[in-house]
């Protein structure tokens, strides 16, 4: 539907202009007579990964809801302790005694028993699992993001380092193509193409805009006009990252290479990771409010990763560092990682939604393929979610299952207790056949 009418408004409203297409958040005209709670709106998920580990002497939590204690690296969360659940102790058995980095990450998120060589072999990521279920009602399925670009041929273990790229698994063969270039994943969520790019999208629908504001209460209209407000921000933004682009695009075509294969920042990536990171989690944030998509994924650093951190007074590149991973450089490179997390978890929670909010709704899971960078440990794995899922997940919670037994602390037993949330039931996933106890 291209705009509300007095006969009949839609839940969600869909402004199209001239090459684009601008979904809009929930709002109460919307809504009508509908029942506004928990149960009435969507429930989304989204990951964000780190690779390499994490400061395992700055990693820890306990206690529960206000009162909880968080350490140095989990400090930017402290204002989503009530809605956050640190969990310690799970472990994907299928990835340890394989040998180091590809195997320990190509089925973080599918518990699959990896193949060595050329041939692929995962296994359907959690994240798809959802999104094949959640996909036919939305625009977009997934959005399958990252701010490194992957890295090709194979690991000294014989594993192909498309292990190392990628999280996201469409099928056992297939892993999803990760999108980089903020402009691109830009592009896509508001469906934005055609010889009009440099023109904003703002003013494309201003018309239909107008219509609707006519049309809707005096909070919606302030609703929509904050709103209106931020997807400008973030266009302008990203008109700058296009033009970095495609300046690097000409350059590649001087060279007789994709663009992708240069380094960063003649690739058209932004330098700066901050600001990277920062608008791949505004993109997010748009396209679950809007609800273009319910699933999403972020890897701000892959593994093996080769980002800097000068802004963090680091010099070492991010895989260097991680070996070196119980300092105070790669603490601070784990708590900025952590601190996307929590700008992500914040920016959702910040959006009204019915009684709560679109953070209220959703789950977003914080991890690492890695417990101890410089040993390459990964017999428990850090791990942070976010969010109620529609009040269907408790939270404001710290649980330990690194005592419970092997059988009884498995992340695929995880992924179980969440699908179920989403009225997936499966009777196994990866390694797991039970559901994780107190989820």
């Amino acid at each position: 539907m291209s705009e509300a009418t007095p006969q009949r408004i839609a839940r969600r409203a869909i402004l199209r202009g001239a090459g684009v297409t601008m979904a809009l958040p929930w709002l109460e005209s919307f809504a009508a007579k509908a029942d506004t709670g928990a149960a009435a709106f969507p429930k989304r998920f989204g990951v964000v990964f780190l690779g390499c580990g994490v400061n395992e002497d700055h990693w820890s939590a306990e206690g529960s809801g206000a009162a909880m204690k968080l350490s140095k690296s989990l400090s930017p969360l402290e204002p989503l302790k009530t809605k956050i659940n640190v969990i310690d102790g799970l472990f994907n058995k299928g990835a340890m005694g394989l040998g180091i980095h590809p195997p320990q990450t190509g089925s973080l998120l599918t518990g699959a028993t990896l193949l060595k060589g050329a041939n692929l072999h995962s296994g359907v990521s959690v994240d798809q699992m959802i999104a094949n279920k959640l996909g036919q009602d939305t625009l977009q399925s997934s959005m399958v993001l990252s701010c490194e670009q992957p890295i090709t041929g194979f690991h000294e273990s014989n594993f192909s380092l498309a292990y190392s790229s990628h999280i996201s698994w469409q099928s056992a063969e297939s892993p999803v193509p990760n999108e980089c270039y903020p402009a691109l994943a830009f592009d896509m969520l508001f469906e934005n193409r055609g010889s009009l790019l440099n023109i904003s999208i703002l003013d494309r629908v201003k018309e239909r805009a107008d219509r609707l504001s006519r049309r809707i209460s005096a909070t919606d209209n302030s609703k929509l006009d904050e709103y209106m407000t931020s997807v400008r921000e973030v266009e302008k933004r990203v008109e700058g990252m296009r033009k970095a682009q495609d300046k690097a695009d000409d350059q590649a075509k001087l060279k007789s290479r994709p663009a992708w294969t240069m380094d960063r920042p003649a690739n058209g990536l932004p330098e700066d990771l901050r600001e990277h990171a920062r608008l791949m989690c505004d993109l997010i944030a748009i396209a679950f409010q809007t609800d273009k998509t319910r699933v999403a994924s972020l890897m701000i650093s892959r593994d093996l990763s080769a980002m800097y951190y000068p802004f963090l007074e680091v010099k070492d590149g991010h895989h260097g560092a991680s070996h070196n991973n119980n300092s105070n450089d790669y603490e601070r490179i784990t708590r900025f990682h952590v601190s996307q997390f929590a700008y992500l978890a914040s920016k959702l929670d910040s959006m009204p939604e019915g009684d709560g909010t679109v953070l209220d709704n959703s789950c977003l899971m914080f991890l690492s393929n890695l417990w101890i960078g410089r040993t390459h440990n990964n017999s428990r794995l850090p791990l942070v979610l976010a969010g109620g899922l529609g009040g269907t997940l408790e939270t404001g919670r710290t649980l330990n299952y690194l005592k419970a037994g092997d059988d009884n602390r498995k992340i695929c037993s995880l992924y179980l207790s969440l699908m179920d949330r989403f009225d997936i039931k499966l009777n196994a996933f990866g390694d797991a056949e039970t559901r994780l106890a107190n989820i």
